[in-house]
């Protein structure tokens, strides 16, 4: 077989040929277990329809278009990567939109767009992946940390309070007590516990098991293998039903007309602005750098590149936003939220997109009316735990040194709203503390490198 020379390692390495390529996408959408895999498919769900319906209802995002493009985005994604790579909303366009009233989907698609094109020219020119080497690890899981425990914060916010998604709002307390109520979460997040536990895999053999033990093991087994994320978002779907009876009636079968978004040179400007720039540190650090990170923690046999995923951002968008799909990128919190309920391989997020593909083709934008019946609380619970998952990745920090440069990017990308300004100083306080310890024998040019290799 011809070889190419690795441009990484020096190594050279087959050309792939058709039939290979094809059985590494069969490969990558095997499924490890038909119900775990399904059930890891609900995890990033708490994070993908707070935001889209949100858009939907304040901005008239075309619902029936994202849902197709995603699905697109989530097989084409699992097929390549073979990990449950999520696809999710690009959260702080999506805050500038809900927010700004003159912020309209014109300005949403070209904030996408921009953010894409410098995405793909960072992956395609090779800067993403040096980027990648340059961060340090105790750095990425500041950011980590902060975005997991942001995701937890807001998914308390989602259990306790009622929210007006269309105003991006609390409404109040909610009551203990209904099909959206207090109650209801409670009992969710106690049946995840249950049957997920810590989320630790308990495979280890007893050998000096007894019966009683074995039976117990046996029941605790069974009870593991139960799907909790998929029966909580059922139980969800059948009390939006019974809220919102007329919604069902109301369904126009048929997906939506897909027409290409107009966008005038000051939507150009506008999205650029107030969306690209806000946007571009958050893609950069949590959808490419914190997700090829926890990608290579969670599945080390897999190769997934900041080069590659920062190329399939790049081109999600470029061909989506024209259209009118919401922007989207991939995010670790939707890879640990997906990693917590069982999804292992790319198969998860491939049936996940067939799911909305189907939806956005039959029942397109009409689906809105039943999302919004949605009982809230049972998805700030999915949030949650998707938040935990993600937050104990930054568990790893095995010096004083490390954890305090970790917490210090946390607490400044958490008080300070902005990734961007956590990322900033965590860097500043690595290189201080690395400056510390150069006169300890240790060349200028390798310092920087130390705690990284």
């Amino acid at each position: 077989m011809e070889q190419n020379p690795d441009p990484e390692s020096g190594h050279r390495r087959p050309i792939s040929s058709p039939l290979h390529v094809v059985q590494k996408v069969k490969q990558n959408l095997i499924f490890r277990s038909k119900w775990a895999e399904l059930n890891g498919a609900m995890g990033d769900l708490g994070t993908y329809i707070p935001i889209v319906l949100a858009l939907t209802l304040a901005k008239n995002l075309d619902l029936g278009t994202t849902l197709i493009f995603t699905g697109i985005y989530n097989f084409v994604t699992g097929a390549i990567y073979g990990v449950p790579m999520p696809v999710q909303p690009m959260k702080s366009i999506a805050a500038v939109a809900i927010s700004n009233p003159s912020f309209g989907i014109p300005e949403v698609m070209a904030a996408g767009i921009c953010t894409a094109g410098i995405l793909f020219l960072l992956g395609v020119t090779g800067l993403m992946q040096l980027v990648y080497k340059l961060i340090p690890i105790s750095v990425v899981r500041g950011i980590q940390l902060a975005q997991g425990l942001s995701f937890a914060m807001s998914a308390v916010k989602y259990i306790r309070n009622v929210q007006n998604f269309a105003k991006s709002k609390s409404a109040g307390e909610r009551h203990w007590l209904g099909l959206d109520g207090l109650l209801l979460a409670l009992v969710c997040a106690c049946f995840i516990i249950i049957v997920n536990g810590s989320g630790d895999d308990d495979d280890d053999d007893d050998r000096r098991a007894t019966s009683t033990t074995t039976r117990r093991r046996k029941l605790r087994k069974l009870i593991a293998s139960l799907p909790s994320a998929v029966m909580i978002f059922l139980l969800g779907v059948v009390l939006a039903i019974i809220r919102g009876p007329k919604a069902v009636k109301g369904f126009k079968f048929g997906p939506s007309s897909i027409d290409v978004i107009k966008i005038s040179k000051h939507a150009w400007k506008e999205g650029f602005i107030k969306g690209t720039i806000p946007q571009l540190p958050l893609s950069i650090l949590n959808s490419v750098i914190a997700v090829c990170k926890l990608s290579t923690d969670l599945f080390p046999d897999k190769d997934v590149s900041a080069t590659s995923v920062s190329i399939t951002v790049g081109l999600m968008n470029l061909i989506g936003c024209w259209f009118g799909a919401m922007p989207c990128c991939h995010g670790a919190g939707g890879l640990a939220g997906q990693y917590k309920f069982g999804g292992r391989t790319g198969g998860c997020v491939a049936l996940l997109g067939v799911a909305k593909l189907v939806l956005g083709l039959v029942l397109g934008s009409s689906l809105v009316k039943i999302l919004d019946q949605f009982p809230v609380g049972v998805l700030g619970v999915l949030l949650l735990f998707a938040g935990i998952e993600l937050a104990m990745c930054s568990r790893d920090m095995n010096s004083k040194e490390e954890a305090f440069v970790m917490l210090i990017c946390t607490a400044v990308s958490l008080v300070g709203s902005s990734a961007a300004l956590g990322f900033l100083c965590g860097i500043v306080v690595h290189l201080l503390l690395r400056l510390r310890t150069l006169g300890d024998g240790q060349s200028l040019s390798s310092f920087w490198f130390a705690q990284n290799s």
